[in-house]
């Protein structure tokens, strides 16, 4: 579990860095911005046109494997980035090549890390693991604007790049040495790689096209997952709108941009109180938390429309960013164990696809609904959606019903399913 957590805090850490990285590169030759932006949706856009695809490889091949190729593919990519920065400066064609190629690569391991993680633990394990996992990255995805930052000061953006480079590399080294303590066996397989994952050797495996299908019709025979997805995808819209005008409210009434500081500082603490709790928590009907650890944003959103003074503010952005921080260890445990393990890759992918879309879409409408409407209503009504989207979740009875017990696929009764699965490989 430890290297699996190093291994995701440094790819996790590798990722802040980039934007950063190349944004600082960018303005300090003073490039127009549109090249810019060229670069930044040169990563994103692929990233989202392949995350359904990827779905379909997390199912299909070892997690460790796909996991392993794609850290060491944003590697390569990263290195290329650093060279090109070194020798010919802002080449904007030459940047946007490596960063649609990193896209791709996080596209195709981001779905494979929660294959991975269902095949390495189980039980109040893997709760625990989703709850380290969490916190982990969650630092390391704050951090990485400012180390990149200081790096790009110090040292320069291309050797920047390379070490960002180098920490890929390093979240692959920690791939080798993970086992599985328990074996994992896909319905209709005759031979399973150690990590929980088809072999690509089984020549009647059924087309892609198929595969991707079938994955969305399993998708939709979980009306829980649909409900609670969108919710997320909300969330993630309002954010994006909350960290678009929250600063400018903060600079008019509060005093500046020290109170805004002040005010993510108060929920990065939140968030990481959050995850503490989730991963000590034994709830019977875990979707109730997820449901109102969601909810919960509609308080700074609610508090800054509202016009709230400073400590409100802080006190309401850390309650909503502590039930972020217990949404994400549940949400992540419970589809774990309720979604089948040969789909959990193509399943996951739509929820990861819906969040990476939602939060540009908040930033993208924030400014041009405040410059029409004012600040007020464009807050209050991501309050009043955030809130009653993810609340209405608990209508669902699947929602309220305490979980089956894991599926047979996780830990097949015959012990010849058993015998056909090696042991486990490490992932990352």
């Amino acid at each position: 579990m430890r290297r699996l957590v190093l291994g995701r805090t440094a790819a996790a850490l590798a990722t802040a860095l980039i934007p950063t990285t190349l944004t600082l590169a960018v303005v300090h030759t003073g490039t127009a911005s549109g090249s810019l932006g060229a670069i930044l949706a040169a990563e994103f856009v692929p990233m989202l046109l392949l995350l359904p695809l990827a779905g379909v490889f997390a199912d299909r091949f070892p997690a460790r494997r796909v996991i392993l190729t794609a850290d060491l593919t944003r590697a390569a990519a990263q290195g290329g980035i650093g060279a090109t920065l070194l020798t010919a400066g802002v080449n904007v064609p030459a940047l946007a090549a490596l960063a649609a190629v990193t896209g791709g690569a996080v596209a195709f391991g981001t779905p494979a890390v929660r294959t991975l993680v269902s095949a390495t633990v189980s039980g109040p394990q893997r709760q625990r693991l989703n709850a380290r996992l969490s916190v982990w990255q969650g630092l390391a995805q704050f951090a990485g604007p400012g180390i990149a930052g200081t790096l790009m000061l110090g040292i320069g953006a291309g050797w920047s790049s390379l070490l960002t480079a180098a920490l890929f590399v390093g979240s692959a080294l920690t791939l080798g040495g993970l086992t599985s303590p328990r074996p994992m066996a896909v319905a209709g397989d005759n031979d399973n790689d150690s990590d929980g994952a088809r072999d690509n050797s089984d020549t009647r495996r059924a087309p892609f096209l198929h595969d991707l299908r079938a994955g969305w019709a399993e998708t939709r025979r979980h009306p829980w997952f649909i409900a609670n997805v969108i919710g997320h995808g909300i969330w993630n819209m309002t954010a994006g709108v909350l960290l678009t005008l929250g600063p400018v409210i903060m600079m008019r009434h509060h005093g500046g941009g020290t109170a805004w500081v002040i005010t993510l500082q108060s929920g990065t603490v939140g968030l990481l109180a959050g995850v503490w709790t989730a991963g000590r928590l034994r709830l019977r009907r875990p979707l109730i938390a997820v449901a109102l650890g969601a909810s919960a944003y509609a308080l700074p959103l609610a508090a800054l429309a509202a016009g709230a003074p400073l400590p409100v503010l802080l006190a309401s952005y850390t309650a909503g960013m502590f039930g972020l921080g217990i949404l994400d260890p549940l949400w992540e445990t419970t589809i774990q164990q309720r979604i089948p393990a040969e789909a959990l890759g193509r399943v996951g992918s739509f929820d990861t696809l819906i969040s990476f879309a939602a939060r540009p879409l908040g930033l993208a409408l924030a400014a041009p609904a405040a410059t029409a409407l004012g600040m007020t209503l464009p807050l209050a009504v991501s309050a009043v959606l955030v809130g009653g989207a993810n609340l209405a979740v608990l209508a669902i009875p699947a929602v309220r019903e305490h979980p089956e017990p894991e599926d047979p696929v996780h830990a097949p009764a015959l012990p010849a399913a058993a015998e056909a699965v090696g042991a486990a490989g490490a992932a990352g």
